[in-house]
C-alpha cells in the first residue's frame, strides 16, 4: 500500500483529486475524512495542509505527495521530486501598494516585507543585496499594507485579482510555482513499484490533455499534401476507403493549433472532419 499525501482544500485539492480520478483511481471521501483508501488500487490519501506535506513525505509518515512546489522549495526537506505535474500554476512575488513610484528592487531596502514564505524571499533578498524586515504572517497577507503592518507583501500570484482588489501591484517576480509530486527518498521496492504504476496512468491522462482525435476523408491525388500538414505523433494513419480514389487520414493534434490546420487542410481537400476527444492517450 503506497499512502500519498494530498492538500486537503482548494484548487490543489481539486485538480489532484481529478487528476486521481482520470487515473483510474476512486477515493471515498465523507466530511472530516483524514485517510481515504482507494477502492481498485493499492492506494491510500491522507489529507493536510499543504504546507505539512513536504515534511510528513520526507519523514515517511506519507510515501509520496503532491503539494505546491512553492511549498515544497520553501520547507527545503530531504524528500525527493519526482515529477512535474504541470498544473496549479502561479507565481510567488513581491506587491507593493499601487500609489508608490517603484523604479527597481532598491524600493525594498529598509522597507517591512509581510511573507508566509520567508526562506525563499530571504534567499531572494540575499542574493540581489537588500536589507528589508521580514514579517512572518499566515492567512491574508494582502492585507497587510492597508493597515499598516508592512510596506510590502511577497505572496502566491494567480490571476492578481486580490492584489488588484486589495490596491496592491506585482512588481517584482521571484519564482514560478507548479504542482509537483514529491517522495521519500527510501521507498521500498514494492512501494516504487506501484509509484511506477500510478505515474505511467499520470503520463497517460497528462498526454491527452489539450490533444485531439481527427478523422478525415482524403482524395488520394492530394494524399500527399494533406500528410505534409499532419503533425502527427509518429505519422498519420492512413487506410483506403471503399470508394475508389479516396482514403481515411487519423492523427492527433494539438488542441491550441487545431483551427489554423483545420483550415489549411479543408483548403486541401480534406473532407468529413470529425474531431474526438481524448481520455488517454500512451506514448
Amino acid at each position: 500500500m503506497l499512502r500519498i499525501a494530498v492538500q486537503s482544500k482548494g484548487r490543489l485539492y481539486d485538480e489532484t483529486m481529478a487528476l486521481l480520478q482520470e487515473s483510474g483511481i476512486c477515493i471515498g471521501i465523507s466530511k472530516r475524512t483524514l485517510l481515504a483508501q482507494a477502492s481498485e488500487f493499492p492506494i491510500e490519501v491522507l489529507f493536510l495542509r499543504d504546507d505539512d506535506i513536504p515534511e510528513s513525505v520526507a519523514d515517511g509518515v506519507a510515501d509520496i505527495g503532491i503539494v505546491g512546489e512553492n511549498e515544497f522549495v520553501e520547507r527545503s526537506t530531504a524528500a525527493k521530486l519526482v515529477k512535474r505535474l504541470g498544473f496549479s500554476r502561479c507565481r510567488l512575488s513581491l506587491a507593493i501598494p499601487k500609489a508608490e513610484d517603484y523604479k527597481s528592487i532598491e524600493w525594498f531596502n529598509g522597507k517591512k516585507i509581510a511573507t508566509s514564505y520567508p526562506g525563499i524571499l530571504k534567499s531572494f533578498l540575499k542574493k540581489n543585496g537588500i536589507d528589508a524586515e521580514i514579517h512572518i504572517i499566515t492567512g491574508s497577507v494582502e492585507i497587510a499594507p492597508g493597515i499598516g503592518l508592512a510596506n510590502a507583501i511577497f505572496d502566491i500570484v494567480s490571476s492578481g485579482s486580490t492584489l488588484v482588489s486589495n490596491n496592491l501591484k506585482e512588481v517584482e517576480t521571484v519564482m514560478q510555482s507548479e504542482a509537483l509530486l514529491i517522495g521519500n527518498p527510501q521507498l521500498s521496492d514494492e512501494k516504487q513499484a506501484i509509484l511506477d504504476e500510478l505515474m505511467f496512468r499520470f503520463d497517460a491522462v497528462r498526454a491527452a490533455r489539450g490533444k485531439k482525435y481527427v478523422m478525415m476523408n482524403v482524395p488520394d491525388a492530394r494524399l500527399s499534401e494533406i500528410l505534409k500538414i499532419l503533425p502527427g505523433i509518429k505519422s498519420p494513419t492512413v487506410m483506403p476507403l471503399a470508394q475508389e480514389g479516396w482514403s481515411s487520414v487519423h492523427t492527433v493534434l494539438d488542441e491550441k493549433r487545431f483551427w489554423e490546420i483545420t483550415g489549411r487542410l479543408k483548403q486541401a481537400g480534406a473532407e468529413g472532419i470529425l474531431v474526438l476527444p481524448i481520455e488517454k492517450m500512451i506514448l
